[in-house]
């Protein structure tokens, strides 16, 4: 998280020197949604070591929920500043366009690529024994400069190449249009983040997917000690996901020791597909209570009728 902090802070002022030298509107998009980000990152390093803080009785889900809001609040002020992009650069085309010169900013941006690839490296490289949202989203924010600047340098040289040519006339217009492409390619993860991460700030179950494979693995290993599954429940928190699995058995008898192997097992097969996963497995006493109600009201009719008989 330092070294994106540090990268980003490097890149918006080499971005703000820029556009003040070119007056490019598609760099000083760069530098606001470069700016927004870098502007977020500094609170969430003094929230990371609450994500490393254990649960409590106060706070049964821990802190993995702090991340998540975290996510909803970065993403949704990064979609505040694309709409707002979307709209300067549209009244911008309305008006005429504006010139700049495109060797420039096909110089920067191409400059900026690589500083960006380097980042982006450097990052995915001490970030392999991490798996949390925070770095992923840090990750797909530098890979997504590298493409866009490339996509910049690519179309202010074709502008380069149209000057003198019966399209020339277009150029004006090619700083806000690509502006604006660039800031549409950024809405998608913005809206996928925010809807993600408010089901799981809400906590909302999981992915309807993702419920069934881990109740096929549950079920399996349970049915070894002849328990039945009455109710799962799969909810993920920021980097954590949390399981519960109600059981009920046929002997009305289970071993804790069986329970545990068994949480074990589940907790071995599903490792390797969440990053950290809690399992509790419990007796469902809700289901033996409705059962013992059930088998009251079947003697208790017995008995009735057997009186009126008599």
């Amino acid at each position: 998280m330092r070294l994106s902090f540090a990268g980003s802070a490097a890149f918006v002022v080499a971005e703000f020197v820029s556009f003040f030298m070119t007056g490019s509107h598609t760099i000083l998009m760069d530098c606001l949604f470069d700016g927004v980000d870098l502007v977020l990152i500094g609170p969430f390093l003094l929230l990371i070591p609450f994500l490393y803080k254990p649960e409590t009785e106060r706070h049964p889900y821990g802190y993995g929920q702090v991340e998540s809001l975290f996510i909803v609040i970065k993403y949704g002020v990064l979609l505040t500043v694309c709409v707002t992009t979307i709209i300067l650069n549209i009244r911008l085309i309305l008006s005429g366009g504006h010139m700049v010169k495109a060797e420039d900013v096909a110089s920067f941006e191409i400059i900026i690529t690589l500083g960006c690839l380097l980042v982006y490296l450097f990052l995915r490289y001490f970030s392999n024994k991490y798996a949390s949202e925070i770095i992923r989203s840090e990750l797909y924010a530098w890979k997504l400069d590298i493409f866009s600047s490339l996509g910049i340098a690519a179309a202010f040289l074709l502008t380069w190449f149209l000057k003198g040519t019966k399209a020339d006339f277009l150029i004006p217009y090619m700083d806000p249009v690509v502006a604006i492409a660039l800031t549409l390619s950024l809405l998608v993860e913005p809206v996928r983040a925010i809807r993600r991460n408010l089901k799981e700030l809400l906590l909302f179950s999981a992915p309807k997917e993702v419920v069934e494979e881990v109740r096929g693995i549950a079920e399996e290993e349970l049915s070894k000690y002849s328990c039945d599954i009455t109710f799962l429940e799969v909810i993920r928190t920021g980097r954590k996901t949390w399981i519960e699995i109600y059981i009920n058995s046929e002997s009305d008898l289970v071993s804790v020791k069986h329970l545990a192997m068994a949480n074990r097992a589940i907790y071995e097969r599903l490792r390797g597909r969440f990053d950290q996963c809690y399992i509790d497995i419990i007796p469902d006493s809700a289901a033996d209570a409705a059962e013992a109600e059930k088998e009251d009201e079947k003697n208790g009719q017995t008995c009735h009728s057997m009186a009126a008989q008599r």
